[in-house]
Order: structure tokens, then sequence, then C-alpha cells
């Protein structure tokens, strides 16, 4: 049957199972926009701004699994959506753009509102499109639904021109794909898997590091598997939180810049790192030269690109996580490493990273303590970037698999709010927590709208200190406390809720946060809470820039008491 473009665009969304959009409309999307109301199976949200969209998109297929997906119109609409395009890039997000474009005897003629989208994306998405064809437009959503979800999951971007929206043709829409040149290996080599057991029956120190490739796969039962049979510790990377229990008797939380302590020093002096879906990111490994100085190096990773990139690698193995530790975990033996262990258990009590001191004032750490224990750790949490990120990734505990989702590589303020958002849109039955700055909110507080409008129950804790607290941190520690441009003014956030329709609490003693958190989950619709935090507290441990990840900062108010040069990072003490 013959259908116009527009009319091709949604029956392919429909054929691919997108139940969700996000967006805003604008001249060149007029004729998609016209058609939209006669496919009732496609709900359209209407964000406030392009940015909101992308995020909102990306915290939908990170809690989801599905693949995200988001619309703007041509030139600011376009480029306003390349912060959050750029952001799924970087950590790996399933996501497919929309963007209209002028008509197709304007393009490169500097149109109104004509910008070059697919080559500004290009460096930023998996594959993109410019659709000249009405014809094609089957073709390329097959296309790019399979690209965005198979392999290494990413970004792609179709650029529509106006007139091919009106335009006709038969509508067929392919069974299958035929790509020649993009074939993802997933299974793993099999002499390369054997060596990789072989490593791992031999090590003394083996130390897991654990990254978003887990969660992307779902490969959490044969992660825990791996680890109990063969009595392995795990960390995390950043975006690998909540891929394994943290109450695990093996778990030792996070790595890097403010990983804690004692996972910092396992991989400092573990003799075999065993990298599960992680890139080596520069914050992971702090400075690259002194990563894992004693240790053989096994990298499984779904992208060949990845492997050998940042740090040179024993035994790769490109695969999908998944399906690699299936065939792994066959040849892996039971085993033992009690010594090894009872070195970690021991750092982690000489440095205890995650105790909260006494403070008469309102601590952070707190705060996000006590929305663990009001929401017993069933919640979904997203946060934006910065110390708000690093206190939620500290000291909230995840248990539930895919309950941490925050902006990694590309540390996008701004994120937390629509990704928040956008999670809670695709997990309606669950309690999402928005973990934001006052800073970062203030970035896309206007998805506050958007959240009042859809009536998404999101709740969201304002770690507000009147400060962009990363970087007074730095400020404080590196640049002789010179605080220059990281004080940051505020409205009364409790009156912009109001003014949007939230309801909404100002918290500054200590003894009103758990009625304020126990108030918002007793609310059945979104809910927001003003913490007046210490403005100068800061996140510890901490890997100064530059630094190994031996060289950890420990907050000075609560070093233990057991000597700590003894226990920073010598094998001879293993």
């Amino acid at each position: 049957m013959k259908l116009t473009g527009a009319q091709m665009v949604c029956e392919s969304l429909v054929k691919e199972g997108v139940e969700v959009i996000f967006g805003i409309l604008g001249g060149a999307l007029l004729p998609l926009y016209d058609t939209l109301p006669h496919y009732p199976k496609l709900r359209h949200i209407l964000v406030r701004h392009e940015q909101g969209a992308a995020h909102a998109a990306e915290g939908y297929a990170r809690a989801t699994g599905k693949v995200g997906v988001c619309l703007a119109t041509s030139g600011p609409g376009a480029s306003n959506l390349v912060t959050g395009i750029a952001n799924a890039h970087l950590d790996s997000s399933p996501m497919v753009a929309i963007t209209g474009q002028v008509a197709r005897p304007f393009i490169g003629k500097d149109a109104f509102q004509e910008i070059d989208i697919t080559g500004i994306t290009q460096p930023i998405t998996k594959h993109n499109y410019l659709v000249l064809d009405v014809a094609s437009i089957p073709k390329t959503f097959k296309e790019a639904f399979h690209l965005a979800r198979t392999g290494r999951p990413g970004p792609i971007l179709i650029d529509l021109p106006r007139d091919v929206q009106i335009d006709q043709a038969e509508f067929h829409y392919p069974s299958k794909v035929n790509l020649p040149s993009y074939k993802p290996t997933l299974e793993g080599h099999p002499a390369q898997i054997k060596k990789a057991a072989k490593l791992i029956n031999e090590s003394q120190r083996p130390i897991i590091i654990a990254g978003r490739g887990v969660i992307i796969s779902t490969a959490y039962a044969e992660l825990k598997e791996l680890v109990e049979e063969a009595q392995i510790p795990v960390v995390t990377t950043l975006l690998g939180i909540s891929c394994f229990p943290e109450s695990h008797a093996l778990s030792y939380g996070m790595i890097g810049m403010h990983g804690m302590a004692y996972a910092n020093f396992a991989v400092d002096a573990a003799d075999l790192i065993i990298a599960i879906g992680m890139r080596f990111d520069d914050r992971a490994t702090a400075k690259v030269s002194a990563f894992a100085p004693h240790a053989r190096v096994i990298h499984i990773d779904i992208d060949p690109a990845e492997i050998g990139k940042n740090v040179r690698v024993d035994v790769p193995i490109v695969g999908d996580a998944k399906a690699v530790l299936q065939k792994l975990n066959k040849q892996v033996a039971t085993g033992q490493h009690l010594d090894w262990v009872q070195q970690l258990d021991d750092w982690r009590r000489e440095h205890p990273s995650l105790v909260i001191r006494d403070s008469q004032g309102l601590l952070p750490q707190y705060v996000i303590r006590q929305i663990y224990e009001v929401t017993k750790g069933e919640a979904i949490i997203v946060t934006g970037v910065g110390q708000n990120q690093m206190w939620a990734a500290q000291h909230y505990w995840y248990d539930k698999p895919n309950s941490f989702i925050s902006s990694g590589g590309l540390g996008t303020m701004g994120f937390e709010l629509p990704a928040a958002f956008g999670a809670k849109i695709g997990c309606p039955d669950k309690t999402v927590w928005c973990i934001a700055g006052d800073g970062g909110l203030q970035m896309t507080i206007q998805e506050l709208a958007t959240i009042v409008q859809e009536k998404a129950a999101v709740k969201i804790a304002i770690m507000d200190n009147g400060y962009l607290g990363m970087v007074r941190q730095w400020q404080e520690l590196f640049y002789g406390k010179r605080y220059v441009a990281t004080p940051v003014t505020g409205p009364d956030f409790v009156k912009i809720a109001e003014a949007y329709g939230l309801s909404a609490l100002k918290v500054e003693r200590k003894e009103d946060v758990i009625p304020a958190i126990k108030k918002a989950m007793a609310d059945p619709g979104p809910f927001l809470i003003d913490f007046k935090i210490e403005p100068e507290e800061n996140v510890y441990p901490m890997v100064p820039p530059g630094a190994a990840l031996s060289e950890v900062i420990e907050e000075p108010r609560k070093k233990a008491k057991a000597a700590t040069d003894s226990a920073k990072l010598s094998v001879s003490n293993i």
C-alpha cells in the first residue's frame, strides 16, 4: 500500500515495538506530527527542551533495555539534541534520534533552520542517515533500530527532509537486516577463553572489574557464578554499579577517582585483572602507567576497539559478556583465595571509606544513606554529575540489578532530571529518585513541567550547597581555595517546584531528613526535597589527578586508627 513518508515513519516505529517518543515539534516535522494522532500506540511526550528529550530517551533506554526514541525539528532543535546523543554514545545506550530537515531543494543553501546535523553528529553516533528517498524509510528504520540495540549499543540519527515526509511510496517493512559489513562478535574465541581460564585457575590475587557491559548483556547470573565458583573479589566501575549485589561478601565497591580506598588497593596489588564490559576509562584507572603494576590482564568486551586502547592486555576476548562468561565458567576451577580475601577485608576495616562521621550540619552522605534506608534499596537512582553523583554512588547500596543510572563518559550536568523522568516513564511501577546538585538541576529545571504534565511520580533530592561542588572541591584542594565562578546562586527551589505544580519541602536539620523522605515516598505524585547540606563538604576518598590508584586521599577527619602507610599498596604485605 502507498503511504506518505510520515506514515511510514510511524508504521516503522510501531513495527519496532516503540511505545514512547520524547520530543518537541517544529516546522520541519509538522507532517510527522500531523500524522502521530492516527497512531495511538505511539505515546508522544512533549518535553520543554530538546536536550531533555535526548536525556529522557536515554534514561528510558537504560531503565528498560529498549531503544529510546527522541524527536526534534531542524536547525536548533537538532543541535539541541547533540549533548544527549554524545552522552548516549559514550555510555553505550541504545537510542534513535529523529530530526526534521529542510526540504531537499534547500539542503546546502543555508535555508532557514538548516543545519548539517548528520555531519555534526557523525563522531558521536554509531551511524546516521540523511533520507533522500521516501521509499528507503522502512529499510532505514529497520537498520537503525538493529544497529542501536545490537553489538555495543549506541545512538543512531535519522534526518528527514520535510518533503520526504510528504512524498508517497509503497510501504514494505523488511523482515530482516542485510548489513554484510556489520557482524558483531558475540561468542568469544575458544582459545582465548581457554587462556583466560588457565590464568584464573593459576592466580593467587585475582580481582574482577565489572563494568556497564555486564548490565547491557544482563550477565548478572553468569558474573555471580564466576565470583562464587572461583571465590574472586569484585569491584565495579561507576557505570558498572548495580551489576553485582553490593551486600555480597565478595563485593568491594567502586574503583577509581572516588572509589573505595580498599577497592583501589586491591586493583593495585592484584596479580590478575579480569575486566568485563568496561573500557579502562581514565577516571577508573587513574595514572595509566601505574595501573595494576603486578597484574596480568584479561579483557572481555564486545567492542574490539576498546581492547588495548588504554591498558595493555594479555588475554583479549571479543564478545558479549554473557556469552563469554557462560563458556568461561565451564572451564574455571573451584577455587579459594582465603589470604587474598582476608587482605581485602583488612583493608576495608583499616580504611572505612563509607563511615559517615557525626556532624551538627546536614551531611549529604547521611541524606543518601537515609534515602537508601527508607526505600529499602528498592529504588532506581538517577544522578547528575559531580559531588551528588559520587555521594549517591558511594552511600546508596545497590543490590538490585540495573538500579543506578548516571552520566559517565561525558559527565553531563543536567542529565539527572530528564533521565529520571525517562526512567520513570519506562518503569512506572518502580520508585525513581533523582539525586541532583543545585547547579545541575538548574540546567534542565524546565523539565519539572514535563514531569507534572505526565503525572510521573519522580522523587527529587537536591544536594544544595550553593556551589558547583566538585569543581569547588578541586579549587580547594589544588588551587589554594580560589573559588572562581563556583559559588552559584539559585532560586527558592520549593517555590519553583510549587509554581510548576509539585509538592516540595526544604530540609536544613538532620532530624528532619527521614520524615521528609517518608513524606515524599507517601505522596502519589512527583515530590522535591531541597536538602541544605554543608556548603564545603568534600567527596572522599579521592585520587588526585595524575596520581596512581594507590595514592588515594582519605577524609582527614575519619582516618582509620591503623597506620595507613604500611597498608598502602605494597604487595609485600599480602
